[in-house]
């Protein structure tokens, strides 16, 4: 992880306030999934694969860039876009 400048560190379980950014992302995940259901939780686990999709494919703020370019290094294109 230093190869990439990756500062890792550990927090307390079940902590939410010591882990920010995670709870930031696990937020608007939870808007997308929200916003794709119509507040109907008990289809969740049916639009999470697709909400996933357009979290990792969306541009992020603090990480400067898409959660998938951060892992594969490349721009994620749509086979629509190609």
């Amino acid at each position: 992880m230093r190869k990439y400048g990756v500062n890792h560190c550990l927090s307390t379980a079940y902590h939410p306030q010591t882990s920010g950014q995670v709870e930031v992302s696990n937020r608007g995940l939870k808007r997308i999934l929200e916003r794709t259901i119509c507040q109907n939780r008990a289809f969740w686990s049916d639009k999470l694969e697709d909400a996933l999709w357009a979290f990792r494919t969306a541009y992020q703020t603090p990480i400067g860039c898409t959660p998938y370019k951060l892992v594969y290094g490349k721009a994620c294109h749509l086979s629509m876009e190609l």
